[in-house]
């Protein structure tokens, strides 16, 4: 069975950092983006990380997250740092291979006081 699982998700005040992690299993992934929804709001590509290590970033979020991965471990991670409220969502990974994607569960990040 081919899956994600994520991890890491919570509360945080702003200004903190979490770290999520998302692991995969039943195909090794070569393409890696987390996303984020946002209640009302579209869902939305945060980074993007391929296979040669390659990364890109949203906007919004550019000099505050930092995407990563371990191919030993068929894993990606989402560094957060100096978070926002405006961080607050769902946030999804997703892993490519050959096109063919396939959508972790999602893990809830809330930045509040």
């Amino acid at each position: 069975q081919v899956q994600l699982v994520e991890s890491g998700g919570g509360l945080v005040q702003p200004g903190g950092s979490l770290r999520l992690s998302c692991v995969g299993s039943g195909r090794i992934f070569t393409l890696w983006r987390w996303y984020r929804q946002a209640p009302g709001r579209q869902r939305e590509l945060v980074a993007v990380i391929h296979s040669g290590g390659i990364t890109n970033y949203a906007d919004s979020v550019k000099g505050r997250f930092t995407i990563s991965r371990d191919n030993a471990k068929n894993s990606v991670y989402l560094q957060m740092n100096s978070l926002k409220p405006e961080d607050t969502a769902v946030y999804y990974c997703n892993g490519e291979y050959l096109s063919v994607n396939t959508w972790g569960q999602g893990t809830q990040v809330t930045v509040s006081e």
